[in-house]
This record gives C-alpha cells, structure tokens and sequence, in this order.
C-alpha cells in the first residue's frame, strides 16, 4: 500500500480545499477506477505553476505527468478553472467589503519571452522583447476579472479589443476602464460604441522624471508581480495560448485563495 507523501508547500491546506471541492470533478463512475484524486491532481498543477519545472519532472510521489497534464487540459475545456476562480473572486470582494460585481476595472499587457515550444509569437518593438503579450484586465484591487494571451507584435489597442468584448459577458456592470497612453485614440471611440464602456487614460505626467506610482495603473502591475511569483510565469513555456491563458486563471485564483482563507 502506497504511503501518504509529506506534504509541500504548494499544497492545498484543508481550508483552502474546502472552499474549491464542491467545484472541482471527482472521480467519474465505471471504467478503470482512477488512482489519483482530485485534490492531488490540483496539487501537481500548483506545484509545477510554482515551481516552473517541466512537466517531465513532477516528483514521483506525484500521479504521472501525463496523468496530471490530462486532467489540466479537460477541466479547462469543461469551464472547471474558469467557475473555481470565479467563485473565489466573489469571496475574494466580500471578504474586502465590496460588491459582487465590479464597476470599474483596469486594462494592461505584460510582454514576456517564450521558450523553444513554438506556437503563436511576434516581436513586440516598445518592449523589444520576441514573444507574447499576456492582456489582463482586474478590478481596482488587482483581481484578475480577463484574460488573453497573444502574438507580442500585436498592438495594446488591437489586443484590447477582443478582451472588452469578451468580459461584457460576464462583467456586465463595469462602466469604465483606466488605461495607460498606449490604449489612448480610436479604442477610446470603440469601447464607447462596441463595448458600452468609458475608456479613462491615465496618462504620465511630463514633469514627473522619476518613477512614481501613477493613480489606479499601479494596481495592475501589481497583479503582474503577483503573478510571476509562479515561475512557470516568468516566461511562456506554452505551446498553446489557451493553456497559457488558463494557468494564469489557476495562478491568480491561488492567490486569492491563500488571501480567503
């Protein structure tokens, strides 16, 4: 009979785990029994997250990497991520004294290096950097509400776009967004036709010749900082955009979590 592993600090608490079960699939009936179980798979996937290893190299004591990778892939095309961090958010906001649904929110990319996988990259030339842009949008507490990930040589003005379109969905009540300069001209117009939404540009102040927290655009690169805590975020190791995107949901939802409980 196989041991109990010791635990590693990636792992779940019991806390932690009890406010995410209920979402999570277990086991289904019939078929060969499965070995792992749900809280171990989630387990794995926050240790390679934090970790930022290979998927090759998940420790033994472990379910297989092939085993883990799977259950990755279909929670995400079941909508499993997407409802447990949805569910957190929610909790996150209440535990903060706010309301369920955000008024305002805050748009930003992150422009970042991809490994050796191929798959979608472009050069973006403001940052010099050749890969991907990881487009977010958050709350005015740094909540992460959206996200998109693609080619880092499309433009902040384009890559919005199909982000505020896609968080109307579920975000139906923010009214205004705070951006940087780099969203400033024809967006603007276009979220206010296409989107229902008032566009604010915080703009840097000429005078100002030193770094200095701007109002409400610090939030967001918080919630960068937040994120690359999980080294598998300090670069895109992804082949596929839709994984990226779906470990930055699981990674922002960690974090929330370890605040709730």
């Amino acid at each position: 009979m196989r041991r109990r592993r010791r635990p590693y600090p990636t792992d779940l608490t019991d806390a932690q785990w009890a406010a995410i079960a209920e979402l999570v699939p277990q086991a289904r009936p019939g078929g060969r029994p499965r070995r792992a179980s749900s809280r171990e798979l989630v387990n794995a996937i926050l240790y390679v997250l934090r970790g930022g290893m290979a998927w090759r190299l998940l420790p033994h004591d472990f379910p297989p990497w092939q085993t883990v990778y799977y259950y990755l892939r279909r929670w995400q095309a079941e909508g499993v991520w997407e409802r447990i961090h949805h569910a957190v958010l929610l909790a996150d906001r209440a535990r903060a004294g706010r309301e369920a649904s955000p008024t305002a929110a805050i748009i930003d990319s992150q422009s970042v290096r991809t490994g050796d996988k191929g798959g979608s990259r472009g050069y973006d030339a403001g940052k010099k950097i050749a890969g991907r842009k990881r487009h977010i949008l958050t709350d005015t507490d740094g909540r992460l509400l959206a996200v998109q990930v693609h080619a880092g040589s499309l433009q902040d003005r384009d890559g919005a776009k199909p982000l505020l379109r896609a968080s109307r969905g579920l975000w139906c009540f923010v009214q205004t967004v705070f951006a940087d300069g780099g969203y400033a001209g024809k967006l603007v117009a276009w979220a206010k036709q296409k989107a229902n939404l008032a566009l604010s540009i915080v703009r840097r102040p000429r005078a100002l010749s030193r770094f200095a927290p701007l109002p409400r655009r610090w939030v967001i690169e918080r919630s960068f900082g937040w994120l690359i805590k999980h080294r598998r975020l300090v670069r895109d190791f992804e082949q596929r955009t839709d994984v990226a995107e779906t470990l930055i949901v699981i990674a922002a939802t960690a974090t929330m979590l370890r605040r709730i409980t």
